[in-house]
Parts: structure tokens; C-alpha cells; sequence
């Protein structure tokens, strides 16, 4: 979800008012998705690399995550919404891991959308401490595949994503979901991600429906056309 602050920048607005539109069009793409049959949404809430930005800014963010989940995390789970946090919580406020804790367990019934928020993540954290985890239930070399690593990455609960959306016109996965993405579709739009509405989601997925998904096999030939002389 790439271009808050300069959505906000180009508006002469502090950088924050640009997350909290952001988190609007978070509310709105989580509802689209819904009605268009999604079951499993994954987004990148703040990665491990940004706590290198500004303190204010960091502090608006963290702020605003307390906020998110007052105004909006009931209307998610009367959605039939459920969110996962993923992410390294060693690093966040007492307060913030509280208010993740109140909608994980408001939501854990729900069924029509797994919403995961990716929160101080990163695709390289992710599989070292999958590793991790991994050798402290006692596993060696001989044990891991790739099926088994699976089960300890923290998107263990979604199944790997099919498409990838990124806005804000920069054309890098900038590490996020590095080993669940190995075969998602790559969708790169320069909208903002305030500006992200239902008609944008409808243009990645009809970009997404005009690829051809091979996951590394070849496309079976066809048969040319019969000529009617031929039939």
C-alpha cells in the first residue's frame, strides 16, 4: 500500500493525514474484495525497514493503528472480516500489541475473508524465523523441505497469493511475502494508495485474468482450425 506520503505531499499535508486516508482506502478495498469473493487479502501495513523514517511520523503510525482498531474492526467482523497480524511484535508498544490482540480475537470466528495485516514484516525476517522455529522443535537438515518450512512462515494460515498489487509506480516487491510470492502475478500500478477504489481492484484482477499461469510448465499446443474443405 505504497504512496500515503506523497499523497499527502502533493497536498501540502502533514505525511500522517496521508496514512490516515490510507487507512480508508484499506476499509474500502477490504469491503471489495469481499463482495467480489475474495477469501484471502494480505497487506503491507509497515515494514521491518520502516522504522528508519522519521520519529514523528513512526509515532503517527503507531497512533494510528490504535485508532484503526476502534473505528473500524467491528464493522469488519460484523463483514464476516477476520484478521491475522503478522509480523515481529517484539518491537511495538504494549497498547499497540493489545489492540492487535482485540481484533484477532473480535474477528476469529469469521469466515468470508482472512485479512492478514503485515506489521513490522519483512520477506527475509519471515524466513529466518521460520528457520528458527523450525530448529527449536528439535528439526535437521534431513527434515526440512519446502512443504515443511511452510508451516512455520507467518502467512502459514493463507494460501500463497496469486496476485501481487503494488501502488505508488514503484516497480520492486521491496521484501514483502519473498517466499509466498514465488509464483504470484506481479500487478504494478502508479495510483496512490488514498486513491485505491473498487475500479482500481477491477483493473489489476482484469489484468490478472488476461495472464497465462504456468508455474513453470508448458502450455499444452493447439490444434490449428479445420478448414471447411478439411471438415
Amino acid at each position: 500500500m505504497d504512496g500515503n506520503g506523497r499523497w499527502a505531499s502533493r497536498r501540502r499535508m502533514p505525511r500522517v493525514l496521508g496514512h490516515e486516508q490510507g487507512v480508508e482506502a484499506l476499509v474500502r478495498t477490504v469491503r471489495a474484495c469481499a463482495e467480489r469473493g475474495i477469501e484471502y487479502l494480505t497487506v503491507f501495513a509497515f515494514s521491518s525497514e520502516n522504522w528508519k523514517r522519521p520519529e514523528e511520523e513512526v509515532s503517527g503510525l503507531m497512533k494510528l493503528v490504535l485508532v484503526a482498531v476502534s473505528k473500524h474492526v467491528q464493522q469488519l467482523a460484523e463483514a464476516g472480516v477476520r484478521i491475522h497480524i503478522v509480523g515481529d511484535r517484539s518491537k511495538v508498544s504494549d497498547k499497540v500489541k493489545a489492540s492487535w490482540d482485540q481484533a484477532e480475537a473480535a474477528t476469529r470466528h469469521n469466515s468470508r475473508m482472512v485479512l492478514s495485516v503485515a506489521f513490522n514484516y519483512g520477506g527475509r525476517w519471515d524466513i529466518v524465523q521460520a528457520c528458527r522455529r523450525a530448529m527449536a522443535d528439535g528439526l535437521g537438515p534431513d527434515d526440512l523441505s519446502e512443504a515443511t518450512l511452510a508451516r512455520y512462515m507467518a502467512l502459514s494460515h493463507a494460501p500463497d497469493p496469486d496476485l501481487f498489487i503494488r501502488t505508488g509506480g514503484e516497480l520492486r516487491i521491496s521484501n514483502f511475502l519473498l517466499w509466498q510470492a514465488a509464483y504470484a502475478e506481479l500487478y504494478f500500478t502508479d495510483c496512490l494508495w488514498p486513491d485505491f477504489d473498487a475500479g482500481q481492484l477491477d483493473a489489476a484482477l482484469a489484468a490478472y485474468a488476461a495472464r497465462e499461469r504456468r508455474f513453470g510448465d508448458v502450455k499444452p499446443a493447439t490444434a490449428p482450425a479445420r478448414t471447411a474443405e478439411e471438415v
